[in-house]
Protein backbone atom coordinates (compact mmCIF):
# COMPACT_ATOMS: atom_id res chain seq x y z
CA UNK A 1 0.00 0.00 0.00
CA UNK A 2 1.56 3.38 -0.54
CA UNK A 3 2.02 5.45 2.70
CA UNK A 4 -0.66 7.87 2.64
CA UNK A 5 -3.10 4.57 2.53
CA UNK A 6 -2.12 4.09 5.78
CA UNK A 7 -2.86 6.95 7.05
CA UNK A 8 -5.45 7.28 5.51
CA UNK A 9 -7.21 4.33 7.28
CA UNK A 10 -5.62 4.86 10.88
CA UNK A 11 -6.53 7.56 13.57
CA UNK A 12 -3.37 9.03 12.78
CA UNK A 13 -4.04 13.13 14.45
CA UNK A 14 -3.35 15.41 11.54
CA UNK A 15 -1.90 19.08 13.26
CA UNK A 16 -3.31 21.88 12.58
CA UNK A 17 -0.80 25.09 12.37
CA UNK A 18 -0.30 28.54 11.67
CA UNK A 19 1.54 30.49 8.60
CA UNK A 20 2.73 33.47 10.52
CA UNK A 21 2.16 35.87 7.87
CA UNK A 22 -1.16 35.87 9.33
CA UNK A 23 0.19 37.85 12.13
CA UNK A 24 3.07 39.12 11.06
CA UNK A 25 2.99 43.07 12.73
CA UNK A 26 2.56 41.89 16.28
CA UNK A 27 5.33 38.98 14.72
CA UNK A 28 8.13 41.58 13.81
CA UNK A 29 7.09 43.87 16.94
CA UNK A 30 7.79 41.02 19.70
CA UNK A 31 8.24 37.35 18.12
CA UNK A 32 8.57 35.35 21.16
CA UNK A 33 5.21 36.73 22.88
CA UNK A 34 3.26 36.23 19.07
CA UNK A 35 4.77 32.35 19.17
CA UNK A 36 3.57 32.13 22.70
CA UNK A 37 0.02 34.22 21.84
CA UNK A 38 -0.54 31.59 18.83
CA UNK A 39 0.31 28.33 21.12
CA UNK A 40 -1.26 29.58 23.80
CA UNK A 41 -4.53 29.93 21.13
CA UNK A 42 -4.19 26.24 20.56
CA UNK A 43 -2.06 25.68 17.45
CA UNK A 44 0.11 22.79 17.47
CA UNK A 45 2.77 23.87 14.57
CA UNK A 46 3.99 27.21 13.06
CA UNK A 47 5.34 28.40 9.35
CA UNK A 48 7.95 31.33 9.61
CA UNK A 49 8.36 33.19 6.77
CA UNK A 50 10.76 35.47 4.81
CA UNK A 51 12.11 37.55 7.17
CA UNK A 52 13.47 34.54 8.97
CA UNK A 53 15.68 34.32 6.69
CA UNK A 54 17.62 37.27 8.31
CA UNK A 55 17.69 35.54 11.70
CA UNK A 56 21.62 34.44 13.18
CA UNK A 57 22.20 30.79 14.09
CA UNK A 58 22.01 31.78 17.81
CA UNK A 59 18.85 33.58 17.51
CA UNK A 60 17.34 30.65 15.44
CA UNK A 61 18.24 28.34 18.65
CA UNK A 62 16.61 30.61 21.27
CA UNK A 63 13.47 30.40 18.47
CA UNK A 64 13.57 26.51 18.62
CA UNK A 65 14.36 26.22 22.79
CA UNK A 66 10.68 28.72 22.73
CA UNK A 67 9.19 26.40 20.48
CA UNK A 68 10.23 23.19 22.41
CA UNK A 69 9.22 24.65 25.72
CA UNK A 70 5.97 25.22 24.49
CA UNK A 71 5.43 22.26 22.87
CA UNK A 72 5.17 22.70 19.42
CA UNK A 73 6.78 22.30 15.70
CA UNK A 74 7.83 24.30 13.14
CA UNK A 75 7.45 22.11 10.10
CA UNK A 76 8.29 24.26 7.86
CA UNK A 77 9.27 27.65 6.04
CA UNK A 78 8.16 29.80 3.68
CA UNK A 79 11.35 31.33 1.24
CA UNK A 80 12.04 33.82 -1.74
CA UNK A 81 12.90 32.64 -4.61
CA UNK A 82 16.30 33.57 -4.13
CA UNK A 83 17.09 31.70 -0.99
CA UNK A 84 17.41 29.33 -3.07
CA UNK A 85 20.23 30.37 -4.62
CA UNK A 86 23.73 29.18 -4.33
CA UNK A 87 24.86 31.64 -2.57
CA UNK A 88 21.86 31.55 -0.03
CA UNK A 89 20.84 28.36 -0.34
CA UNK A 90 23.23 26.94 2.65
CA UNK A 91 22.08 29.44 5.57
CA UNK A 92 18.41 28.43 5.02
CA UNK A 93 19.48 25.00 5.44
CA UNK A 94 21.08 25.79 8.43
CA UNK A 95 17.76 27.81 9.78
CA UNK A 96 15.54 24.60 9.41
CA UNK A 97 17.90 22.15 10.83
CA UNK A 98 18.02 24.13 13.97
CA UNK A 99 14.32 25.28 13.82
CA UNK A 100 13.40 21.15 13.38
CA UNK A 101 11.87 21.77 10.01
CA UNK A 102 11.23 19.36 7.69
CA UNK A 103 10.29 21.25 4.65
CA UNK A 104 12.01 24.68 3.04
CA UNK A 105 8.93 26.11 0.83
CA UNK A 106 9.65 28.38 -2.03
CA UNK A 107 6.51 30.52 -1.39
CA UNK A 108 5.65 31.23 -5.01
CA UNK A 109 7.58 32.78 -7.85
CA UNK A 110 6.28 35.65 -10.22
CA UNK A 111 7.16 34.10 -13.71
CA UNK A 112 4.02 35.02 -15.91
CA UNK A 113 2.65 32.01 -18.26
CA UNK A 114 5.48 30.77 -20.14
CA UNK A 115 5.96 27.24 -19.80
CA UNK A 116 9.82 27.23 -20.12
CA UNK A 117 9.97 29.41 -17.04
CA UNK A 118 8.07 27.33 -15.10
CA UNK A 119 9.94 24.59 -16.47
CA UNK A 120 13.13 25.64 -15.32
CA UNK A 121 11.90 26.66 -11.90
CA UNK A 122 10.98 23.05 -11.76
CA UNK A 123 14.59 22.30 -12.18
CA UNK A 124 15.87 24.73 -9.68
CA UNK A 125 13.35 23.00 -7.10
CA UNK A 126 15.00 19.73 -7.66
CA UNK A 127 18.45 21.26 -7.92
CA UNK A 128 17.82 22.28 -4.12
CA UNK A 129 15.83 18.91 -3.14
CA UNK A 130 18.92 16.97 -4.33
CA UNK A 131 20.75 18.88 -2.64
CA UNK A 132 19.14 19.58 0.91
CA UNK A 133 18.21 15.49 0.72
CA UNK A 134 21.38 14.95 2.77
CA UNK A 135 20.46 16.91 5.27
CA UNK A 136 17.14 15.09 6.13
CA UNK A 137 15.11 18.36 4.41
CA UNK A 138 12.83 18.37 1.37
CA UNK A 139 11.42 20.82 -0.92
CA UNK A 140 8.24 22.69 -1.63
CA UNK A 141 6.60 25.29 -3.58
CA UNK A 142 3.67 27.42 -2.64
CA UNK A 143 1.05 28.39 -5.47
CA UNK A 144 -0.63 31.63 -5.47
CA UNK A 145 -3.45 32.23 -7.88
CA UNK A 146 -1.11 32.72 -10.81
CA UNK A 147 -0.06 29.59 -10.58
CA UNK A 148 -3.89 28.27 -11.24
CA UNK A 149 -4.39 30.53 -14.18
CA UNK A 150 -4.11 28.53 -17.85
CA UNK A 151 -2.40 29.94 -20.30
CA UNK A 152 -2.99 28.12 -23.66
CA UNK A 153 -4.58 25.38 -22.04
CA UNK A 154 -2.09 24.75 -19.11
CA UNK A 155 -1.83 26.33 -15.97
CA UNK A 156 1.55 26.99 -14.79
CA UNK A 157 1.19 24.53 -11.31
CA UNK A 158 0.59 21.53 -14.23
CA UNK A 159 4.17 22.35 -15.26
CA UNK A 160 5.46 22.90 -12.06
CA UNK A 161 3.96 19.37 -10.55
CA UNK A 162 4.60 17.38 -14.21
CA UNK A 163 8.49 18.30 -13.93
CA UNK A 164 9.46 18.13 -9.91
CA UNK A 165 10.14 15.03 -8.33
CA UNK A 166 7.71 13.43 -6.64
CA UNK A 167 9.64 14.59 -3.21
CA UNK A 168 9.11 17.79 -4.10
CA UNK A 169 6.23 18.88 -1.95
CA UNK A 170 3.05 20.58 -3.56
CA UNK A 171 1.82 23.01 -0.76
CA UNK A 172 -1.68 23.88 -1.79
CA UNK A 173 -3.36 27.39 -1.11
CA UNK A 174 -6.59 26.75 -0.99
CA UNK A 175 -7.86 30.24 -1.02
CA UNK A 176 -6.14 30.99 -4.16
CA UNK A 177 -6.68 27.90 -6.22
CA UNK A 178 -10.61 28.82 -5.32
CA UNK A 179 -10.25 32.33 -6.02
CA UNK A 180 -8.51 30.97 -9.54
CA UNK A 181 -11.72 29.42 -10.48
CA UNK A 182 -9.76 25.47 -9.93
CA UNK A 183 -11.17 22.74 -7.72
CA UNK A 184 -8.93 22.04 -4.50
CA UNK A 185 -10.82 18.29 -4.70
CA UNK A 186 -9.95 17.81 -8.10
CA UNK A 187 -5.79 19.11 -7.74
CA UNK A 188 -5.44 16.81 -4.51
CA UNK A 189 -6.83 13.98 -6.34
CA UNK A 190 -4.49 14.21 -9.48
CA UNK A 191 -1.12 14.33 -7.05
CA UNK A 192 -1.42 11.75 -4.42
CA UNK A 193 1.02 11.95 -2.07
CA UNK A 194 2.22 15.13 -2.72
CA UNK A 195 -0.09 17.27 -0.53
CA UNK A 196 2.12 17.27 2.31
CA UNK A 197 1.01 20.38 3.63
CA UNK A 198 -1.81 22.82 2.89
CA UNK A 199 -2.80 26.62 3.23
CA UNK A 200 -6.41 26.22 4.98
CA UNK A 201 -7.27 30.07 3.76
CA UNK A 202 -11.04 30.74 2.39
CA UNK A 203 -12.40 32.80 0.00
CA UNK A 204 -15.86 34.23 -1.29
CA UNK A 205 -16.95 36.72 -3.44
CA UNK A 206 -18.22 39.27 -1.08
CA UNK A 207 -15.35 39.17 1.19
CA UNK A 208 -12.52 38.22 -0.64
CA UNK A 209 -9.33 36.96 1.41
CA UNK A 210 -11.18 38.45 5.08
CA UNK A 211 -13.58 35.71 5.09
CA UNK A 212 -12.87 33.94 7.99
CA UNK A 213 -12.12 30.41 7.74
CA UNK A 214 -15.63 28.81 6.90
CA UNK A 215 -17.52 32.04 5.94
CA UNK A 216 -15.99 31.68 2.64
CA UNK A 217 -16.90 28.99 -0.40
CA UNK A 218 -14.80 26.10 0.39
CA UNK A 219 -15.79 22.91 0.39
CA UNK A 220 -13.87 21.99 3.40
CA UNK A 221 -15.23 18.26 4.23
CA UNK A 222 -14.25 17.50 0.59
CA UNK A 223 -11.00 19.14 0.60
CA UNK A 224 -9.76 17.36 4.14
CA UNK A 225 -11.06 13.98 2.59
CA UNK A 226 -9.22 14.38 -0.15
CA UNK A 227 -6.29 15.34 1.40
CA UNK A 228 -6.48 12.53 4.06
CA UNK A 229 -7.26 9.96 1.49
CA UNK A 230 -5.17 10.71 -1.02
CA UNK A 231 -2.83 13.95 -0.75
CA UNK A 232 -0.73 12.43 1.57
CA UNK A 233 -1.10 15.33 4.29
CA UNK A 234 0.94 15.53 7.42
CA UNK A 235 -0.56 19.51 8.80
CA UNK A 236 -2.90 21.60 7.97
CA UNK A 237 -1.89 25.43 8.67
CA UNK A 238 -4.77 28.31 8.87
CA UNK A 239 -3.64 31.30 6.95
CA UNK A 240 -5.74 34.43 7.26
CA UNK A 241 -4.54 38.01 5.22
CA UNK A 242 -6.80 40.55 7.51
CA UNK A 243 -10.39 40.52 8.80
CA UNK A 244 -12.72 42.98 10.36
CA UNK A 245 -10.89 41.40 14.09
CA UNK A 246 -7.33 42.22 14.61
CA UNK A 247 -4.71 39.28 13.37
CA UNK A 248 -4.74 37.56 16.59
CA UNK A 249 -8.10 37.72 17.02
CA UNK A 250 -8.97 36.44 13.53
CA UNK A 251 -6.13 33.66 13.99
CA UNK A 252 -7.99 32.40 16.74
CA UNK A 253 -11.48 32.38 15.54
CA UNK A 254 -10.01 30.79 12.16
CA UNK A 255 -8.97 28.15 14.54
CA UNK A 256 -12.24 27.58 16.37
CA UNK A 257 -14.08 27.38 13.18
CA UNK A 258 -11.96 24.62 11.91
CA UNK A 259 -12.21 22.81 14.71
CA UNK A 260 -15.68 22.64 14.38
CA UNK A 261 -14.94 21.02 11.00
CA UNK A 262 -12.16 18.78 12.15
CA UNK A 263 -12.09 18.73 15.85
CA UNK A 264 -9.18 17.71 17.54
Amino acid sequence: MIPWAFRAGSSVRIPIGLELYSVRDALQKDPEATVRAVADMGYECVEFYGPYYDWTEPQAKQIRKLLDDLGIRCNSTHNDEEYFSAEKIQHARNLNLILGSKYLVMASADLGNGPDRWRALADSLNAAAEQLDASGLKVGYHNHEPEFTASSGTRPIEVLAKNTKSSVMLQLDVGTCIEAGSDPVAWVNANPGRIQCMHCKDWSPELGYKAIFGQGIGKWNAIFDAAEKIGGIEYYLIEQEGSAYTPLETAEKCLAAFRKVRPA
